[in-house]
């Protein structure tokens, strides 16, 4: 018996979210590496938003793919320049002080976050949204309870860059006519860039000492940047927005396994037991919202 090619798409699609997730939440090991090899955060963030810009943007000038315009321009680079770039520093900082498997849970905070601002904005609270909350909040007090090793700068910058992150989305969320998708990430990685630029000029710049860190650099730029957003992007083509916002909480789970298996980091109970406090969270979300503001950089 051959399977039906129609259901190439239905499985496509999710496979392609997948494996976004996947580049996505190798990031951190690759961060990790780098800063073993004597790159600072500054630069890192740096040359990660200058080489994917400059991937981004052969491609969708090779493509005409229409640009964001008028305010829409303005507010992606300024969502760029100070939201996305905050975001990511105080995600690359904490990296400094806590596990990558930790920052990564921590991050994922930023659904709930974005359902509580939402509704502090005029947007009912639903009894679903508070179970969510609920969640949430326990899983956090247990991964900050039971994390005894990691510094409260390490765990303050992780909920800084949640918080960040869901201000970052709530922008997105009502920005219109903002062009095509690769290209308000071309705008917004080019924007964090200049951005970053400023701070190593200075700070002065930090490049990788070998090419285990120039490798490491590449890896975040090329596959944890580029190839997540096209991944994604093309998945959510063959999928729904519900659909793909719950196949991307594997994302920490990948976090904390690669940092197991590649940085020898411990599994640890509060790992365990608020991730899946947090991922239950962002399920029971997901269930429920219709997200528009499922977005294209990380």
């Amino acid at each position: 018996m051959t399977l039906s090619t129609d259901k190439t798409p239905h499985l496509l699609g999710p496979a392609q979210i997948l494996l976004s997730a996947v580049a996505f939440g190798a990031m951190a090991i690759f961060a990790k590496q780098a800063y073993a090899d004597g790159v600072s955060t500054g630069s890192l963030l740096f040359l990660r938003f200058l080489v994917a810009g400059l991937l981004l943007l052969p491609w969708v000038l090779w493509r005409r793919l229409p640009w964001p315009r008028g305010r829409s321009l303005l507010t992606l680079i300024a969502m760029g320049a100070v939201g996305y770039a905050g975001m990511s520093a105080c995600y690359f900082n904490a990296l400094h002080y806590a596990s990558a498997g930790t920052v990564a849970l921590l991050l994922y905070l930023f659904p709930v976050i974005v359902i509580l601002l939402s509704s502090l904005l005029g947007e009912p609270l639903t009894r679903r949204r508070l179970l969510a909350l609920l969640l949430a909040l326990g899983g956090l007090a247990v991964t900050i309870g039971l994390e005894w090793s990691t510094s409260l700068r390490g765990l303050l910058l992780g909920l800084g860059a949640a918080l960040i992150y869901a201000l970052y989305i709530l922008a997105g969320s009502r920005l219109r006519e903002r062009g095509h998708p690769l290209a308000a990430a071309c705008v917004v990685t080019l924007s964090a860039a200049l951005c970053n630029g400023i701070v190593v000029s200075l700070q002065g710049l930090q490049p990788p000492a070998s090419g285990s860190g120039v490798l490491a650099i590449a890896l975040i730029a090329l596959i944890s940047t580029v190839i997540a957003i096209a991944l994604f992007l093309a998945g959510l083509e063959k999928t729904d927005a519900t659909q793909a916002s719950l196949l991307s909480t594997v994302e920490p789970v990948v976090t904390v396994l690669l940092a197991a298996v590649f940085l020898h980091e411990a599994v640890t109970l509060s790992q365990l037991a608020g991730g899946a406090l947090i991922l239950a969270a962002v399920v029971v979300i997901s269930r429920e919202r219709k997200p528009a503001e499922l977005t294209l950089t990380e």
